[in-house]
């Protein structure tokens, strides 16, 4: 009798079931969403927007915890089987073949250190301030005048300076275009530092053109929100070739910088790469069987 009930127990268990239950379909979560749409639309429109946007969205939070709370909402869904049978016209086999005695290894195996990509922003910053300087000289006849302009980003009293006080000396404004220009430098060095070790082939085509072009077409587009002044007045020109210059010499010093290995297994190491087989040699191979 106990052998008669498991056995169907057992085909019961692997029956599907004939329904299964879903939640059940509800318009609150839309109700909610136009509630909170309308109140912020009446900070621009009318107060009464607001006013049913709040009504809107009590009236969709106390219907949508209505749908659960006491009970789920639930309805029964019918299930209709198909039966998948997999058939090959293929009269043999094929495996893909494993590779044995392989070991894990990450990718890049070898990175820089920090103090490369602190030098490779120094080195990038001194010679994108020459190529700013040398358009200020040319445009302006002042090497103050990029200074001004970059300086207007975060310094209100900078806007307020006339064509003739931007080719002058203004300490303020050049301690701010400083720390600027000397903090964004030393992040993009550390950024190419960590990124261009991941690409083995032609790195300074990455760090010195390709990278500064897709940055100068991100500062086109929001420049006149960033600073109105430098925007303005600004040479694109000029622009693209100063950064390029820093990626140029900030990817020449870096690379020049000897490489440290990776250690998978020390703590607080960020590592950036993929893992890859068959990159350990066969010494380290046997080695680590033993």
């Amino acid at each position: 009798m106990t052998t008669q009930l498991s056995v169907e127990q057992v085909e019961q268990s692997h029956r599907a079931p004939v329904e299964i239950e879903v939640p059940a379909s509800t318009a609150w979560p839309l109700v909610l969403a136009l509630g909170f749409t309308l109140m912020f639309a009446g900070l621009l429109t009318s107060a009464s927007v607001s006013a049913l946007g709040v009504v809107l969205v009590v009236a969709g939070c106390v219907g949508w915890f209505r749908e659960v709370f006491p009970h789920e909402h639930e309805e029964a869904v019918p299930v209709v089987l198909e039966e998948h049978r997999v058939t090959t016209e293929r009269r043999l086999v094929e495996r893909v073949p494993v590779a044995t005695d392989l070991v894990r290894a990450w990718l890049p195996l070898e990175t820089y250190p920090v103090s490369a990509g602190i030098k490779g922003g120094l080195a990038g910053g001194a010679a994108m301030a020459v190529m700013a300087c040398a358009y200020g000289l040319l445009k302006a006849g002042s090497i103050w005048y990029p200074i001004n302009l970059l300086a207007a980003t975060v310094y209100a009293e900078s806007l307020k300076l006339g064509p003739a006080q931007l080719n002058s000396f203004h300490a303020d404004s050049f301690a701010i275009a400083l720390a600027l220009h000397g903090i964004g430098s030393l992040l993009v060095g550390l950024l190419y530092g960590a990124m261009l070790p991941m690409f083995a082939r032609r790195p300074i085509v990455l760090g010195g053109l390709i990278a500064p072009v897709l940055w100068s077409g991100l500062l086109y587009s929001t420049m006149q929100l960033l600073n109105p002044l430098l925007a303005s007045r600004i040479n694109w020109i000029w622009f693209m070739a100063s950064q390029m210059a820093f990626g140029v010499v900030a990817g020449v010093v870096v690379v020049r910088q000897q490489r440290v290995s990776t250690r998978e297994n020390l703590p607080f190491i960020v590592r950036a790469g993929i893992e890859a087989p068959g990159i350990i040699p066969q010494r380290e191979v046997k080695e680590n069987r033993s």
